[in-house]
């Protein structure tokens, strides 16, 4: 069975999603691709033998579509996953599932009501081969219950449209995911304090930040979110039990000994961290389409409990770094259960 998928949202992240399908993934194939921009959903489809759609519903609603892929702009992204929901279609949506926890907690409702899973959100760092040995070591109990994590997110610049709240929301928020997702605890508190701001950043931007977590289980996470370090894409991750640490490992890379210096080169942005976490991701997706099984990815609990935290750092940091208490709902037996009904 090849899976026909549409994808809605045409730019860059749509685009390479576009490509991973087309020429990576098998058993796949974009029938469909719509866009705000029509020229620009015209164009992309011709590339891959595809039709251009008008509108999101369309795509849904069309026959040549079995599942959905959507890529638009965030303050979209509920109306069209629960357009897929009310269809029955699969739907894979990128990071935001929506830009509200009400809206998170719509598509949750939706998704219970149609009685199994349905929805993956597109968090990929799950898919990355490091943090899944993480969590094989972790689960296994080889360091001990775990006390505290010790991780790093750092680019190397952003654009002047980037904003202080962003580092929660956009940032971080892939951490918040991962974390969840790798001590299998949830995240009740959040504080976020700003140290000395570098000069290498617009004036509006608190940059760096320092992201204080704790979960139910007593863990405790500091995570560094440092958007204008200069020198490169810097993904760092250790988690310290009672009888040992895991620490992710550095990407690949040749040791270069030239001038008197042993230096290993750094990544420049996220493409090449984590491509093939994405290759993983959309080939695990398109598998579980093509059998009907359960998505082995996030779910629409994980895309509310990340907007819910990623909401408590940002009240967080507006307030000067007062401790927020997480309000999250309890989470449904459907989606501690693999999401059946």
């Amino acid at each position: 069975m090849t899976v026909r998928v549409g994808v809605i949202g045409a730019g860059m992240i749509g685009q390479d999603h576009i490509r991973r399908l087309t020429d990576v993934v098998t058993a796949a194939r974009v029938t469909a691709v719509t866009d705000i921009d029509a020229a620009r959903a015209e164009e992309v489809a011709a590339r891959v033998g595809a039709v251009a759609l008008p509108t999101g519903a369309d795509l849904v609603g069309s026959p040549e579509v079995d599942a959905v892929l959507v890529t638009s702009w965030g303050p979209t992204h509920a109306e069209h996953v629960l357009s897929a929901i009310g269809a029955g279609k699969p739907v894979f949506c990128e990071k935001p599932l929506a830009t509200t926890a009400d809206d998170c907690l719509r598509i949750v409702e939706a998704e219970r009501a149609h009685g199994r899973r349905l929805v993956q959100v597109g968090f990929m760092r799950r898919f990355d081969a490091g943090y899944r040995r993480m969590k094989e070591v972790i689960a296994a109990g080889t360091i001990g219950a775990p006390l505290i994590v010790h991780c790093a997110h750092r680019n190397p610049t952003v654009p002047d449209a980037y904003r202080s709240a962003m580092a929660a929301q956009d940032t971080a928020v892939h951490e918040i995911d991962v974390l969840r997702w790798l001590l299998d605890d949830e995240i009740v508190s959040a504080q976020v304090l700003t140290p000395r701001a570098t000069s290498k950043r617009f004036e509006h931007l608190k940059d760096p930040q320092i992201m204080l977590f704790e979960t139910a289980g007593g863990v405790r996470v500091d995570l560094e979110v440092f958007v204008n370090c200069q020198y490169g894409y810097d993904i760092q991750c250790e988690t310290v039990g009672e009888d040992g640490l895991v620490r992710l490992p550095d990407p690949a890379a040749v040791g270069i000994r030239t001038a008197g210096l042993h230096s290993t080169p750094v990544l420049q942005d996220w493409k090449g961290r984590f491509a093939d976490a994405f290759d993983t991701e959309f080939r695990e997706w398109i598998a579980a389409v093509e059998t009907g099984a359960t998505p082995t990815g996030p779910s629409a609990w994980d895309g509310y409990a990340a907007t819910v935290i990623t909401d408590a750092a940002v009240r967080s940091l507006e307030s000067d770094g007062t401790v927020v208490t997480v309000d999250m709902k309890p989470r449904p037996a459907f989606y501690a259960t693999g999401g059946t009904a």
